[in-house]
């Protein structure tokens, strides 16, 4: 059956797209940890950190500040940070109470106003993460992180994570930006993270992003490799495009061009952009900063492993 995707495009809808890709299509590419390594190798040996590739991070960056002590002036701080001399950052992320602050300091800069839900736990209860959505997205949020239900996922119960992602997606409407956190440090299995992907893009993610930085795991070099084989099969077996957020422990222009270097080496040269691409972070702006030869002001307190 041909629908249309969350993005407007025309689709082919499989009935079973939730299930395993080997129990599902036997010709598909299959993803093959055991390649993970080859790609990380090459894409090591790409990747430049060179203050080119810090401005390219800079323009795909959500600067983040998700602390317990977080206020106004510490948000107003965050939002003078994201405009800097080498070019404004995609987005800040903050806590929902602090929407309107972000985008009233933002302005006309055009930095997105980002916001997190179901955070950082995961639950499972899709009506009241809807709220959650509909109460952000009518304060001004442009993007919204949700935390997908990982640990439900993890334990098989595949149907409650996909309402969550739905009743949020719905929540969300056509006009605003859907990333689905998975927090890929709970999984000991690249191929159920692979899975996991694939059900939040053919759900309605407009991104796949690694983590909430809340946990002792963050992002990682395989988690990526998973994630953007996910999103490539995702374009080339269903038509969905979706983008890529690597977030926790990006921390120097070093990290930024090595994830930038996986998504050149599976997505092909020039797709990492902002409507396709993110870091999640605060500290690694003044890295970013300084590779670009640019006294960086004082930045913001990293949050977990931001």
């Amino acid at each position: 059956m041909i629908r249309l995707s969350h993005s407007g495009q025309m689709v082919t809808d499989f009935a079973d797209i939730d299930e395993p890709r080997s129990a599902r299509c036997k010709e598909c590419l299959m993803f093959d940890p055991k390649t993970v390594s080859e790609v990380i190798s090459v894409a090591k040996n790409k990747a430049v950190p060179d203050a080119e590739t810090a401005r390219r991070a800079i323009s795909v960056l959500d600067l983040t500040s998700l602390n317990d002590d977080d206020n106004e002036q510490v948000i107003e701080a965050l939002c003078k940070r994201a405009q800097t001399p080498e070019g404004n950052t995609a987005a800040v992320c903050v806590y929902a109470p602090f929407i309107e602050t972000s985008w009233r300091a933002l302005g006309q800069s055009g930095v997105k106003t980002a916001t997190v839900v179901n955070f950082p736990e995961g639950g499972t209860n899709a009506q009241r993460v809807a709220d959650e959505t509909a109460n952000c997205v009518s304060k001004g949020a442009d993007e919204i992180d949700l935390v997908f239900p990982y640990k439900a996922f993890l334990e098989g119960d595949v149907a409650t994570a996909t309402d969550v992602v739905d009743a949020t997606r719905t929540a969300c409407g056509t006009m605003t930006t859907m990333k689905v956190i998975l927090e890929s440090g709970e999984f000991d299995d690249l191929g159920k993270l692979y899975d996991a992907a694939r059900l939040a893009i053919k759900h309605g993610a407009n991104f796949v992003k690694t983590s909430t930085g809340k946990v002792s795991a963050g992002a990682t070099p395989e988690a990526a490799v998973a994630m953007l084989t996910a999103i490539r099969d995702a374009r080339d077996e269903d038509g969905i495009d979706a983008g890529f957020k690597a977030s926790g422990g990006v921390k120097s222009t070093e990290d930024a061009a090595l994830y930038l270097a996986i998504a050149d080496h599976i997505m092909g040269e020039g797709w990492a952009k902002p409507e396709t691409f993110r870091f999640g972070a605060s500290g690694v702006l003044t890295a970013l900063l300084e590779t670009c030869g640019t006294k960086p002001g004082d930045a913001p307190a990293a949050t977990g492993n931001y």
